[in-house]
């Protein structure tokens, strides 16, 4: 459920509007190209997660096979980015609750954080029971969506105001805007996807983590498929892609059409439980960052603390109170909090280039795969490397996206320049921790011996 619901969330239930409106029908293509990237990507990840559980993950593995700046760099840019998850979770789930019950949205805001929060510093088993339940009532929300919606396409669904598909080609076409708004497209489709990799994290505390994370990355491939590509065919082939209703989220235009009951209450309360299972998964993911580089002397020595329970709750605390602090900042210097949102904007794509080019320097050095091997390596990993260049160079092209990329280049370049000079102080040694994640350790956070 972990593996499902770490990719489900308001980007698939409401931002994928903005996707539509950027490229029309032809945005299936910008979530089919989008989908094929991450299904490599968790397929290198999962190649060097099977042969290695480690809760530091990609960081952790970058850090042996490329240098310890590499693992330093980008496990910092990625709790940087969870942190920021959690400020943009509670915030639109404090708006809905709040409009829901007439209370200031920075109440329900904060609580949730305090709940969630609460939650992940007793045990990691908490963490796993909330997304569990999260996870199965967005899947239920989608199945029911996809069943509606060809009920719809077939004519069959009584009372709705639409059916067949003709919208794929009607008002303009399928690529509307031509082809470089497929791009467009791409770059916001590729973002909704972020949340696959948080499986090979959680796996590592599992009790069977080589087991769960060969099962996770054979999901991702129908998960994708089913749940992103069908919700899409179904949003673009009901509801046409330039329709005003679009603004309030595709899903809720589809229901709208199909003259669904309540459609706006349901979507509330989807969206609420989805934004609190990422917002969940945002608190854990950055805890867990923080105490691996802490492990690796990357972090303060007290964010590898655990309790007896295997939780490194200062690591939790941490990464949540800097969470709050961004709620705050949200509103008090909203202009501030823009420019925060701003810097992780690429971070994603960096993710995925080091996952990439991480898993082809350990091949290179003689790194062999366990039970899970990347398709056609060397040559699709190197395609892989290429594609995602070739989107961080767009990014730099298109308008709307330029302010992203400069932003998270500049924190990136900083945090290299820090982990070269730390690296170089150090002789170059690396930084993780070598067979700590034999079988019997891990279960927990917890150093194992």
């Amino acid at each position: 459920m972990i593996s499902i619901g770490g990719v489900i969330g308001a980007g698939l239930f409401v931002g994928s509007s903005t996707a539509v409106a950027a490229a029309g029908p032809a945005v299936l293509v910008s979530f089919l190209l989008a989908a094929l990237l991450v299904v490599l990507v968790m397929q290198m990840l999962g190649e060097m997660a099977v042969a290695q559980p480690d809760t530091g993950s990609f960081s952790t593995y970058a850090d042996r096979a490329l240098g310890r700046w590499a693992g330093f760099s980008i496990g910092w840019l990625y709790w940087w980015f969870y942190i920021l998850v959690i400020p943009i979770e509670a915030i639109a789930a404090g708006e809905v609750i709040g409009a829901l019950t007439s209370v200031p949205s920075w109440i329900p805001a904060l609580a949730m954080i305090a709940v969630l929060a609460g939650s992940n510093l007793l045990a990691v088993r908490n963490y796993g029971e909330f997304e569990y339940w999260f996870a199965l009532l967005k899947v239920v929300a989608i199945i029911a969506f996809l069943v509606l919606g060809a009920l719809a396409i077939f004519g069959l669904l009584p009372g709705s105001d639409t059916h067949g598909i003709s919208n794929l080609w009607e008002h303009g076409g399928f690529a509307p805007k031509g082809t470089m708004a497929i791009v467009a497209g791409l770059l916001t489709a590729m973002f909704s996807f972020q949340g696959s990799e948080i499986v090979t994290i959680a796996a590592a505390e599992s009790e069977e983590p080589r087991k769960n994370i060969k099962k996770a990355v054979r999901a991702v491939v129908w998960r994708l498929g089913l749940f992103y590509i069908g919700s899409i065919f179904v949003v673009v082939a009901l509801v046409p892609w330039n329709a005003d209703g679009l603004a309030d989220g595709s899903y809720q235009a589809a229901l709208d059409l199909m003259n669904i009951p309540g459609a706006g209450l349901i979507m509330d309360v989807v969206l609420v439980v989805a934004v609190s299972s990422c917002l969940n998964s945002a608190i854990y993911t950055a805890s867990r960052m923080a105490f691996s580089l802490a492990r690796r002397g990357d972090a303060p020595a007290a964010f590898a603390a655990t309790s007896r329970a295997g939780v490194p709750r200062n690591a939790v605390v941490a990464s949540t109170v800097i969470g709050v602090a961004a709620v705050i900042a949200n509103y008090l210097l909203p202009s501030v909090f823009t420019y925060l949102i701003a810097s992780s904007g690429a971070i994603a794509l960096m993710m995925y280039l080091v996952i990439a080019l991480t898993q082809y320097a350990t091949r290179r050095k003689g790194g062999q795969p366990a039970e899970v091997r990347m398709w056609g390596f060397p040559y699709l990993t190197l395609a892989t490397i290429a594609f995602i260049a070739g989107v961080l160079v767009l990014m730099a092209v298109l308008p709307g996206h330029r302010l992203e990329l400069w932003l998270t280049l500049g924190l990136a370049a900083v945090l290299v320049v820090v982990g070269l000079v730390r690296q170089r102080r150090l002789g170059g040694r690396t930084g993780a921790p070598g067979g700590e994640t034999a079988e019997a350790g891990e279960r927990t956070a917890a150093p194992a011996g």
